[in-house]
């Protein structure tokens, strides 16, 4: 059996007037996903699935169900999750529920020894649950190029798993969306990609089997053997990991 891997979703839309025609339903938020995530885990040879937010009580058996997790992009996380009082006045809109909610299935996920890949948003949401904090505002890292142009140049650790994974001697050449990056880094994480300005681009736990998060959308460059790879080895690391070989017994 192929390994069920979770994708959660923090993004949301507002409802429209069309939706009165979808069982008279009235305007509502709606969730937001690219099908470029669900693709990508499909084509590696996943079963993806789509986390709806749910209670927080019920993270724990959500988790318990699934082999890996993909903690996807989205908007920028509430400064509060981390301690931080004031606002940068160029913070985007935000969504505690969905915050809690992405923050608490990251930490199950954690706790369980699930592998692990934060993309975007989601390597943010990595470190916050790891007790890490964010810079709010990042300025020159939003390009204005489609999602499957590589745009920027990161340097890559040497000897990282994120070094052996995309087979990067020394440098990626990924593409660049984010506003927000890492600060200080999480219990137990290092980083080990970086942008030409000193940005943190990649981060990861190296006492883990897999659990890693990058600033770029991976998803949109799996055209790219090296971005492809990422989806590949969250997958392998999925089908090996304990929780699912004693399900399956």
């Amino acid at each position: 059996m192929r390994p069920l891997i979770g994708i959660t979703t923090s993004e949301l839309r507002p409802g429209t007037l069309a939706t009165l025609g979808r069982g008279g339903l009235p305007p509502h938020h709606e969730l937001m996903l690219g099908t470029t995530y669900p693709k990508a885990i499909d084509a590696a040879g996943a079963v993806p699935v789509i986390l709806a937010p749910v209670a927080l009580e019920a993270v724990p058996a959500l988790v318990a169900r699934l082999d890996g997790i993909c903690l996807a992009g989205g908007p920028d996380l509430d400064p509060i999750v981390y301690g931080a009082i004031e606002r940068h006045p160029d913070l985007g809109p935000t969504n505690a529920a969905h915050d809690a909610f992405e923050l608490a299935v990251a930490r199950a996920a954690d706790a369980a020894g699930l592998p692990m890949l934060g993309i975007c948003r989601g390597a943010q949401a990595l470190n916050v649950a790891r007790g890490g904090t964010l810079r709010q505002h990042v300025d020159g890292h939003r390009q204005t190029e489609v999602a499957s142009s590589s745009t920027q140049r990161v340097k890559v650790v040497p000897g990282s798993r994120l070094a052996a994974v995309t087979g990067a001697d020394d440098a990626l050449e990924v593409n660049s969306f984010h506003h927000q990056a890492v600060d200080a880094l999480g219990s137990g994480l290092r980083a080990v990609a970086h942008a030409a300005d000193g940005t943190v681009e990649a981060i990861e736990d190296p006492s883990r089997t897999f659990l890693l998060g990058v600033q770029w959308h991976a998803e949109t460059l799996t055209h790219r053997t090296e971005h492809a790879a990422l989806f590949a080895a969250l997958t392998e690391a999925a089908g090996a990991h304990p929780q699912r070989l004693v399900a399956a017994a």
